[in-house]
């Protein structure tokens, strides 16, 4: 007996939401990633600052995952993780792509470049914001290795709890912080119909941006 299976071929949307044109784009790549940001979180969209982070091994096998963007300005986007997870290829190949998926307005933004760690400074602001358990998590769970278990996870929660008691803060542990991709290519997707959707892609020459339209 043949498997059901979902007649993908017919599964299509026409894209009509919007559009993108030169004109009305905002000077740099960041102001213009804070209005379709601003019009997200206004859309109420799921997790509007989930970005899907792509990677590469130094053999080059790639890799990807969605994480969540905890900042962006003129320098780059940032997003914090344990630093000896599976993105810890990041500290010899440097280089990271990362995809805001933003499909309920048909809408997407793509930003790669260059990676670097943030200061300690900002690795701890952004720890002092995070709620106590997810602190205590961050502490308990070596990310990406092989686990006997969920048992195993919340035995070693239970042991960090014991650990560090009622104080009043939880330290940064030391494999933790944040990188920030320093993007060179940013691009602006917005769906149109007939699939000639609208690219406008900001590119850095060395230290000046130009803005381009790619073909769909």
């Amino acid at each position: 007996m043949s498997e059901a299976k979902v007649a993908m071929p017919s599964m299509r949307v026409s894209y009509e939401a919007g559009a993108l044109h030169e004109d009305s784009l905002a000077g740099t790549w960041h102001e213009q990633l804070q209005l379709w940001f601003d019009e997200a979180l206004a859309a109420e969209l799921v997790e509007p600052n989930a970005m899907v982070l792509a990677t590469a091994d130094p053999e080059g096998f790639p890799s990807s995952r969605t994480v969540l963007c905890k900042g962006f300005d003129e320098r780059g986007v940032v997003f914090f993780t344990n630093y000896t997870s599976n993105k810890s290829h990041l500290k010899s190949t440097r280089v990271a792509a990362a995809t805001f998926p933003w499909l309920g307005l048909q809408r997407q933004v793509n930003v790669r470049g260059e990676v670097e760690k943030v200061t300690p400074a900002e690795t701890a602001e952004y720890w002092a914001e995070r709620p106590r358990g997810s602190q205590l998590g961050a502490w308990a769970s070596p990310q990406s290795r092989v686990v006997n278990g969920r048992e195993a996870l919340e035995n070693s929660l239970n042991g960090i709890e014991r650990r560090f008691g009622d104080a009043e803060k939880v330290p940064v542990p030391p494999h933790w912080g944040g990188w920030r991709i320093r993007p060179d290519y940013v691009e602006f997707w917005q769906g149109r119909p007939d699939r000639l959707h609208d690219r406008l892609r900001f590119r850095r020459n060395d230290d000046r941006w130009t803005v381009e339209r790619l073909a769909p």
